[in-house]
This record gives C-alpha cells, sequence and structure tokens, in this order.
C-alpha cells in the first residue's frame, strides 16, 4: 500500500510545497497528491518537479484537477495538454478529473452523450503520452451511483479511463463501499480516504463549502472516527488489491490528523501482515 497527502488539505494554510514535502516524508508518507491549482502555480519554476520530489523518497500520486468538460473541444483539449505535460513534469500517469456538474438521474441523454465523448477524446490524449483520466466517485456528476458509473466506463469503452474510488462518496450514494469495490476493482488506480460523524452532514463536503475559507468543518472527523467503517473495507482492499491512496482531509489541525490517520492506516497494515492465514 502506498499512502499520499494532498495539498489541498494546505489550500488554506501558509506552508510552501518544500514544507508540506519536509513533513510529508518525516511522517513516513509515500507520496503527494497534487491540486491542479498549485501544480499550476508551481509549473514555472523549474526547480520542482519529480526529481525535486524524488530526492525526499516521494512521489506525486495523482495531478487533481477539474478538466473542463462544458467548454468547447478546442479549449477541452488545450487544458487536457496542459495538464499532462505537468503530469509529465511531475513524474505522474494519473489526472483526476470530475464528469458533469450535475447528478446522473438529473442529467439527459444528450448531455450525457456528448459527456461521454468528450472524456473519450480526453482519453485518447493522454493515452498516447502513458496516462490516465481517473473519474472521481462524486455526488452530481455522472459517477455518482455505481450504475452510472460502470455504465459511463463501458460507454467510453477506453484503456485510459480509470476510477478514482472515493470511499465517502460511494457511501453517501447508498451503496456499501465494499460491494462497490468488487465491482469497480477492474478500473480502480486510486482511492480517497476521508470520513464523516454522520449523514446529515454530508453538506459540509460541497464544493461551495469545503473549498471557502470561511466555511463550515463541522462534522469531519478523523477517519476512523467516523460512520464509514475504515477497519473493514481497508482490511477488505489490502487483502483484494495493491492500494495507492491520498488521506483528503479538509478540517483543522491537519498535520495532527494526518498523522494519526497515517499511523492508524499504518498499524492496520501492520496488523493484517502478521495475520495468520
Amino acid at each position: 500500500m502506498k499512502l499520499s497527502i494532498c495539498t489541498i488539505s494546505f489550500r488554506h494554510h501558509l506552508y510552501s510545497i518544500d514544507q508540506i514535502a519536509h513533513w510529508a516524508k518525516s511522517h513516513q508518507f509515500d507520496g503527494i497528491e497534487l491540486w491542479g491549482v498549485h501544480a499550476k502555480n508551481l509549473r514555472d519554476d523549474t526547480h520542482y518537479g519529480e526529481a525535486w520530489l524524488n530526492a525526499y523518497g516521494l512521489e506525486t500520486s495523482m495531478i487533481s484537477d477539474y478538466l473542463p468538460l462544458d467548454a468547447d473541444i478546442d479549449t477541452m483539449i488545450k487544458e487536457t495538454n496542459d495538464l499532462s505535460n505537468i503530469a509529465k513534469h511531475w513524474g505522474t500517469n494519473k489526472i483526476r478529473t470530475f464528469v458533469g456538474r450535475k447528478g446522473s438521474e438529473q442529467t439527459s441523454r444528450q448531455e450525457r452523450k456528448e459527456f461521454v465523448q468528450k472524456v473519450r477524446l480526453i482519453c485518447e490524449e493522454l493515452h498516447a503520452k502513458g496516462q490516465y483520466l481517473l473519474v472521481e466517485t462524486h455526488p452530481n456528476t455522472l459517477a455518482d451511483q455505481l450504475d452510472s458509473t460502470l455504465n459511463l466506463l463501458q460507454e467510453v469503452h477506453h484503456p485510459a479511463l480509470r476510477i478514482n474510488f472515493d470511499v465517502l462518496h460511494v457511501w453517501e450514494s447508498g451503496i456499501h463501499p465494499i460491494k462497490a469495490m468488487k465491482e469497480l476493482l477492474p478500473y480502480i488506480s486510486h482511492f480517497h480516504l476521508k470520513n464523516i460523524s454522520s449523514r446529515e452532514k454530508l453538506s459540509v463536503f460541497a464544493p461551495d463549502n469545503v473549498y471557502a475559507a470561511a466555511g463550515t468543518r463541522e462534522g469531519m472527523v478523523p477517519l476512523f472516527h467516523g460512520k464509514v467503517d475504515y477497519q473493514e473495507f481497508l482490511s477488505e482492499a489490502i487483502e483484494t488489491m495493491d492500494i495507492n491512496a491520498s488521506l483528503e482531509w479538509f478540517g483543522g489541525n491537519v498535520k495532527d490528523v494526518l498523522k494519526e490517520d497515517g499511523s492508524e492506516v499504518r498499524e492496520l497494515l501492520e496488523g493484517l501482515l502478521v495475520k495468520p492465514k
């Protein structure tokens, strides 16, 4: 298992990428997931990139961005190629995006058809460069439900299309994450790990709130202290596949929570490794 932290966790903090990388290495993380806006703002400083991060013993696990699927094709392809070049510079072949801005049931057939065509075009661009497009399981997108996500994979039908499996959002959709993981297993390339104190608090992760400096953080809890049973999920996942995952923390006390969550994930992994078969 490889475990990363996300630079998005530090979006409202005054930490440099140097400080974040040093902290991640000091606390036994394997990599850093770069938020797209952070990667773009570092683009002109060639000092930073794959070799620089590797010197810490870390890797870039993924670039997480929001490709403009609602834009015209030329704009979308330009943004895709720009992000592809950034990903190459940082040594990762994984680019994360969302598909759509509303739920699958609210998306018309024509809208879905257009999204499928655009996702396939992006996949063709990335595939030529040995890269993958990871669609995130997320509310108010075409990957908000398991059936719609599976259909999207079949409709696009391209080897560069993969899944970023957000465990909490899958649970939010009403399906057991282990069941969804097993059905999506051939397509999963990454996991996002976070938790919530109760289903009633899920709106805390709505984009308008979670990205706002003044947004509420009520309901966000450490990984093993919420409604999603990560002891159960990770125990199953670790024995099923090689896991690449990021701790996606949006709340306060960033370093304390990430340190605790990372330690508990590693303790769970160690326990599974010594467990009699």
